[in-house]
């Protein structure tokens, strides 16, 4: 099995075990981890969902090296980028308050919030310049 096979089967069987463990897989559906399910967990389950999307990142962006697609192709270039200078701590606790500040929107996913709430700030962050 080479490198790149074992990344993939790795990064297939932890998203496995997130989604089980968390008793969220069903055969007919993808789950999504809302802000219900986040707010409900403990802080080891909320930094075992970060570190599963930040390895699926890691093999995409291991698989794609030297040959990375276009933007309008994948968004993990630009959420590597517009999480450039985060940590598994400041998105957890990002997260944290923002689902804090906004009890009303605990149906809204995670990696939406992630995506609208950090990314994008961070993508425009860039673009302009700042650090």
């Amino acid at each position: 099995m080479t490198t790149m096979q074992k990344l993939h089967a790795l990064a297939a069987v932890a998203c496995m075990a997130l989604t089980m463990g968390a008793g969220l897989a069903r055969a007919d559906e993808v789950p999504l981890v809302t802000g219900k399910q986040w707010t409900e967990s403990s802080e080891q389950m909320k930094k075992a969902y970060l570190v599963g999307i930040a390895n699926v990142v890691q093999v995409d962006v291991a698989y794609h090296a030297g040959n990375t697609p276009p933007d309008s192709q994948t968004i993990v270039p630009r959420l590597a980028r517009g999480l450039k200078g985060h940590t598994l701590d400041s998105v957890r606790q990002g997260l944290d308050r923002w689902y804090a500040a906004n009890p009303d929107r605990l149906q809204r996913p995670v990696l939406e919030t992630i995506w609208f709430e950090m990314v994008v700030p961070g993508l425009q962050a860039n673009k302009q310049g700042k650090p």
